[in-house]
């Protein structure tokens, strides 16, 4: 990986991070639970207890991607970083754009 590429890719995960945290911030505020005197309807109440279940998963998931970011933060800077741990080839950019986790290439991923 070039030394522009890792300003690119480490620019585009601290944006990246910027943005989940945001949304996170969001989602743990639409996770809150519901008050049962909360003067809805029993129908109402039905899709706000879905959407809360809804948004816990989406919650999970976004704290996971943050958690992958902070790793290829931290890792960004050594020289192993965007090198294949199986064939020792360069990963592409855009799969550590995409999977800033990840340790292989698409090819050796693929071979499990």
């Amino acid at each position: 990986m070039t030394p522009e590429e890792r300003i690119q890719v480490k620019a585009y995960l601290k944006k990246s991070k910027t943005k989940l945290l945001i949304h996170i911030e969001e989602l743990e505020e639409l996770t809150q639970p519901i008050e049962p005197d909360c003067a809805i309807g029993r129908v109402s109440r039905m899709d706000a207890i879905n959407n809360k279940s809804v948004n816990e998963a989406a919650l999970v998931t976004a704290k996971d991607k943050l958690k992958n970011i902070n790793l290829a933060l931290e890792r960004i800077d050594d020289k192993e970083f965007g090198i294949c741990v199986q064939c020792g080839e360069p990963i592409p950019i855009q799969r550590l754009i995409i999977m800033p986790e990840s340790s292989r290439c698409v090819a050796c991923a693929r071979r499990g």
